[in-house]
């Protein structure tokens, strides 16, 4: 039997708590300009996921760079319109949102087997990290949309593998695989955040991150378990599979632009770690 995200609602708690002491300040977008037509890029629409709801749609980018067997799944799932009905049965304020359970409550999967952790990557010379911050133990950057901390390249030659370890941080809008006790136990279903929450770095699969639609993931009803009626993914789908009259045209921030570069430095710290988590990343779906 699956068990919910987190065990129990005192842990849950708990860690709500965490959360709203470690929130970080919120910036001011005023004085960032607005992005030129060099500053964005297309993704992959294999790596789009559609997440049709009754609150509206949420478009999120997957990142199989972190996460290849989950991302895999989710992709295989909504081929097969797995998804489609599924209730958000765990949602809550300022944590998470859970959903991708066909019991609707916490305890079943799909007949897929499980899935290892994807929990820590290793990063090596090819990873597509965009650095925005090196304090020389740890650098903090970018995979895509989604925010990692990483381990100094400068120890990859003392590594067998020639990598370092890395990890994405799990801010607002981040995708993560919903598991149970067992590490090794993620299946089907999935979180998206509400709000940053770090105490879930190493701890659990990130796959993605919201790029469009948080709004939408804000308003979802909240509860442990939600009472009835539950809020629904009425529709999940991966871009490249949507009919070209109903596929909207998606564009994101480039992590390598010089828009997303000078965005990098007003948010930066003077020291610590840097607030990945407020480092704004535009996207146009239309």
């Amino acid at each position: 039997m699956r068990s919910a995200l987190l065990a129990g609602a005192a842990a849950a708690l708990a860690l709500l708590s965490f959360a709203a002491q470690a929130a970080p300040p919120q910036t001011n977008p005023a004085t960032q300009p607005q992005p030129g037509p060099a500053d964005w890029r297309t993704p992959d629409p294999n790596d789009v996921l559609v997440i049709d709801t009754n609150k509206g749609r949420i478009v999120a980018e997957l990142v199989p760079e972190v996460a290849p067997l989950f991302t895999a799944r989710v992709r295989q799932l909504a081929h097969e319109h797995f998804y489609d009905g599924l209730s958000f049965f765990r949602v809550i304020e300022d944590f998470m949102a859970q959903t991708g359970d066909p019991q609707n409550n916490g305890t079943g999967g799909s007949t897929q087997p499980d899935l290892p952790a994807e929990f820590i990557l290793r990063r090596g010379p090819d990873t597509p990290f965009t650095t925005a911050k090196d304090d020389g133990a740890l650098e903090y950057g970018f995979i895509k949309t989604l925010p990692v901390s990483s381990q100094s390249m400068m120890l990859a030659p003392l590594m067998a593998d020639g990598k370092v370890a890395a990890w994405p941080q799990f801010c607002q809008g981040v995708l993560g695989a919903a598991r149970a006790g067992e590490p090794n136990s993620a299946n089907s279903q999935f979180f998206l955040m509400r709000e940053a929450y770090p105490t879930l770095e190493k701890r659990y699969t990130a796959f993605g991150r919201v790029i469009a639609g948080q709004d939408v993931v804000k308003a979802i009803k909240t509860g442990e378990p939600v009472a009835d009626p539950q809020d629904r993914m009425e529709r999940v789908r991966l871009l490249a599979d949507l009919p070209a009259a109903e596929r909207p045209k998606v564009k994101v921030i480039d992590p390598n632009s010089p828009w997303f570069k000078a965005e990098v430095a007003r948010v930066a710290a003077s020291g610590g770690k840097f607030p990945a988590c407020d480092v704004s990343i535009p996207a146009e779906v239309k």
